[in-house]
């Protein structure tokens, strides 16, 4: 067998055919006035090919392709020239080397995936001179290159030949994976010119570079002392890989002496009547007596005991085990704390920690009144929703201190790994519990109260959908038997009372969000806000910094300031934040000895906090015509909305913008589309809409807006330009429109009120449908405001004007 044969044979699939190395020696020397100054040129990735070897190459380029076939049909005779970069799919002619090998196609191979693999023979070395065409394939004019074997020196070409094939020969014994057969081949191999091509084509080199150049090289005693210096190279990398995997085989070797060791050791033992871990797994099996767990509980902890204590102390699968046996011991399986059913201290509890949030309270305290009179109920799923920062995590922990239960929170927010609910599997190494039986454990009884932060930020990925697995946990119906893969057994978790937080439901599963008791926690009002500060920041801060109760105060206008200019929010976490500002500079002052005022009012903290930050929400809707104010939801609250509205002579062009989504385009052109319908509630004409440009524009453009309650807010800024009028003074509007006129209600109705009374909004236009969310709203949120409830287009504009 040849050398090439070996070759071919691990390069291609087991059905081809192998194709022997022709007899080169009749073509070595071909006299150049034979061979055909241009050739047609195909561009090898990842690969050179040296004269008088036969290597293997996979064409799928089209170009390619439809070279290869062209030339099969004719001569087949051709030029291969190899890529610079492999990863360029349509080469240039800058992108080849401009040297090459005139090859002949032995054979083309048809491939199972509708490829082809054809079989390359090299002939000759040659210089491309210039790519003369590149359609339908490169076509170049070469240069033919002789071999330059000196032969006076050819005792030291025989000794780098002999180093050469010495140093192939090491190489193949130190790569297992190199078949025997090529050591045989390359011994029969005679002509030094064969030798050294077969071996620069056949070695692994990272370097393509490396190989081009042994290619260049036409003093074959230069081409042999290169490739010599290169095989040498891989030797060294070789000798080192050997060295590495000795050192590990006898660190494995040392593994399996210390198991034998320890296995005689453990022999030894048992005959002297020795065990070390008897004692152990003796006080193991007196905690599981005291365990209020169940039969099947019981009988799955003496299982996997039994499992410990005939796995060897030495293997890895010990520690594991006994880790898992620990947990289950460590789990309060049927230990319940008991509940506070004090209802008026539940009630003084909530009422010290929290200002308002009446609604959550009476929830609580009902939930309170039954278990009394019960004595026995399925824990409420409840699920707090507000803007950030009005205490909805907080409030957990309240709730479970008026209890008398356990508190842990689960921050859910970015999860998503399914496993991080459920557990992973102890067949993988680092298996660990999922965060909801680990937070049992923690807790210490099977009754706790856990709060499920920011659920509505549970993501999924390939690794599972985390929502999914919290459908059980939040299911009074299912989570009786919950099962976490770790502990593989199942647990109640029907005990438990479960408190999720959120601040957007809409991005919450459907299916999880019906499972779930939602109760809106809205934002508070500036009044609340104060005595919120008054009674709960301002005390707070004082004590974490250090401060007497007389070195820090702030009176009322300077608490307004603060909410006024200084936070724009629902919640009161920027109100706490600049309290807290306050409270350090205070206590810098006191700690340098300065002179200050103990009560701070608004020149103190303007002082203080600098230069104010918001401009907060100031009504603008009559300063000119086309300008109205609107009413929007964000997830921090409520905000006031300017929409701008300016006509120009044009051809009737509709133009919005300012960040707007799709569906706040869409009532823009309701808008517009029902005043051309309905020109005569404006007593306008034809040309108005034909004859001029209408552009709307919602200002702080760097901010995304979107959502339908804009839409009577667009057709009053229309309506207002067209007709060169201002609207009322002290009016702000929300509702969504329709084509037939309609008025129909939106959501977010108490967050919009909050907006507009801080903006000193007077008149609220709402649609009559929206009558229903103004009555279920305390009277101390409507108080300052006249609303105005419509039915159609024609009353918000009769009533507008």
């Amino acid at each position: 067998m040849k050398l090439d044969d070996i070759y071919l044979q691990h390069s291609l699939p087991e059905d081809v055919n192998i194709i022997p190395v022709m007899n080169i020696e009749g073509i070595r020397h071909i006299d150049d006035s034979e061979l055909p100054d241009t050739l047609p040129i195909i561009a090898l990735r990842n690969a050179v090919l040296f004269p008088e070897t036969v290597i293997p190459i996979t064409v799928g380029r089209e170009k390619s392709v439809k070279l290869v076939r062209e030339v099969y049909g004719k001569m087949r005779i051709l030029g291969a020239v190899s890529q610079k970069d492999a990863k360029q799919e349509d080469p240039s002619p800058s992108d080849l080397y401009d040297i090459g090998t005139l090859a002949k196609i032995i054979k083309i191979v048809e491939m199972p995936d509708g490829g082809i693999t054809i079989i390359l023979q090299g002939i000759k070395r040659f210089k491309v001179k210039d790519i003369i065409a590149t359609e339908p394939y490169f076509i170049a004019s070469v240069k033919y290159l002789e071999d330059d074997i000196n032969k006076r020196n050819l005792k030291e070409l025989d000794a780098i030949a002999g180093s050469v094939k010495d140093a192939a020969l090491h190489i193949i014994k130190l790569s297992p994976h190199l078949p025997q057969e090529a050591a045989f081949a390359i011994k029969n191999i005679e002509g030094h010119s064969f030798l050294v091509n077969f071996i620069a084509s056949s070695m692994e080199i990272d370097n393509p570079l490396d190989k081009i150049a042994l290619l260049r090289e036409g003093r074959l005693k230069q081409r042999a002392l290169k490739l010599l210096e290169l095989l040498n190279k891989q030797i060294d990398i070789l000798k080192i890989k050997d060295d590495i995997q000795q050192k590990v085989r006898s660190e494995i070797d040392q593994q399996q002496r210390e198991y034998y060791l320890n296995n005689q050791l453990k022999t030894i033992q048992e005959e002297l009547g020795i065990n070390t871990n008897v004692q152990e797994f003796n006080d193991l099996r007196q905690q599981a007596t005291k365990k209020k767990w169940s039969k099947s509980v019981a009988e799955t902890f003496e299982k996997e005991l039994q499992k410990l204590e005939r796995t060897n102390t030495g293997s890895p699968d010990f520690n594991i085990q006994l880790s898992y046996v620990k947990f289950l011991l460590e789990l309060p399986w049927g230990e319940l704390s008991p509940d506070n059913l004090d209802l008026k201290h539940a009630q003084k509890t909530l009422d010290n920690d929290h200002f308002g949030l009446e609604t959550v309270k009476e929830r609580i305290i009902e939930h309170l009144a039954v278990l009394k009179l019960k004595g026995d109920m399925k824990s409420p799923i409840l699920c707090l929703y507000g803007p950030p920062g009005v205490g909805k995590t907080s409030l957990g922990k309240s709730i479970a201190k008026a209890l008398g239960r356990s508190y842990e929170r689960i921050s859910l927010g970015g999860l998503h790994d399914e496993a991080e609910i459920r557990g992973h599997r102890r067949t993988y190494i680092g298996a660990m519990p999922g965060r909801i039986i680990n937070s049992i454990k923690k807790a210490g009884t099977s009754n706790p109260l856990l709060v499920l932060d920011e659920i509505d930020k549970v993501s999924s990925d390939f690794r599972g959908d985390p929502a999914s697995a919290l459908l059980e946990v939040l299911d009074p119906e299912q989570n009786v038997s919950f099962h976490d893969n770790y502990l593989d057994i199942d647990y109640d978790l029907s005990k438990v009372l479960f408190i999720t937080t959120a601040n957007n439901i809409s991005t919450i599963h459907p299916a999880l969000r019906d499972r779930m008791e939602m109760i809106n926690v809205s934002g508070y009002l500036a009044e609340e806000k104060r005595a919120i500060a008054k009674g709960y920041l301002i005390p707070r801060q004082t004590e974490a910094h250090g401060l007497k109760k007389n070195q820090f105060k702030i009176n009322q206008e300077g608490i307004d300031t603060i909410i006024g200019e200084y936070t724009r929010e629902s919640g009161v976490r920027g109100l706490d934040k600049q309290i807290a500002k306050l409270a350090r500079i205070t206590a810098k002052n006191i700690a340098l000895e300065t002179p200050l005022k103990p009560l701070l009012g608004p020149k103190e903290v303007k002082e203080m906090l600098g230069v104010p930050i918001y401009q907060h929400d100031t009504q603008k809707g009559n300063e000119a015509a086309g300008v109205v104010t609107g009413l929007a939801w964000t997830e921090n609250g409520g905000e006031i909305l300017f929409i701008e509205c300016v006509m120009s002579k044009g051809k009737g062009i509709l133009t919005t913008t300012g960040n707007l989504g799709d569906v706040m385009k869409e009532s823009a052109i309701i808008a517009y589309q029902y005043l051309k319908a309905n020109p005569q509630l404006l007593s306008l004409n034809t040309k108005d809409f034909t004859e001029k440009d209408i552009h709307i524009h919602v200002p702080e453009g760097a901010i995304p807006k979107d959502g339908p309650s804009a839409g009577i807010t667009m057709i009053s800024a229309m309506s207002s330009a067209f007709l060169k009028k201002r609207v009322k003074s002290g009016i702000a509007m929300t509702g969504e429109i329709t084509l037939r006129g309609r008025v129909l209600p939106v959501g977010g109705i108490k967050e919009k009120i909050l907006a507009a009374k801080r903006a000193g909004i007077e008149t609220i236009i709402l649609s009559e449908d929206n009558r229903k969310d103004i009555n279920d709203i305390k009277e101390i949120y409507l108080k300052g405001l006249n609303f105005k409830f419509v039915k159609n287009i024609p009353e918000v504009l009769e009533f507008i004007f």
